[in-house]
């Protein structure tokens, strides 16, 4: 699977429509931009992951439902939930 910035919002907001349990229409994407991880796993590593460290860029995915606001993280080849209680998250890889 390859992402392109639009693919990888959508694919991030129906993962948290599963997550949440409620319809994509109840989720706003507020801001899809450009950014620089720290590291190949986007700065959201998973427990046991081992990620070359530098410089990867990629986007930072705003989204907001339910009143709270969620981050997910991708570049052109992966996925991730950033800190979901308390927990990184890969969606895809």
């Amino acid at each position: 699977m390859s992402f392109t910035k639009d693919s990888a919002a959508q694919r991030a907001v129906a993962d948290l429509s599963q997550r949440l349990g409620v319809p994509e229409s109840d989720i706003e994407v507020s801001s899809v931009s450009d950014r620089d991880f720290p590291d190949m796993s986007l700065g959201a590593g998973v427990p046991g992951e081992m990620a070359a460290q530098m410089i990867s860029s990629g986007w930072a995915i705003e989204l907001n439902a339910s009143g709270r606001r969620f981050e997910y993280r991708a570049d052109k080849y992966q996925l991730r939930l950033a800190g979901f209680k308390g927990t990184n998250y890969i969606i895809e890889s």
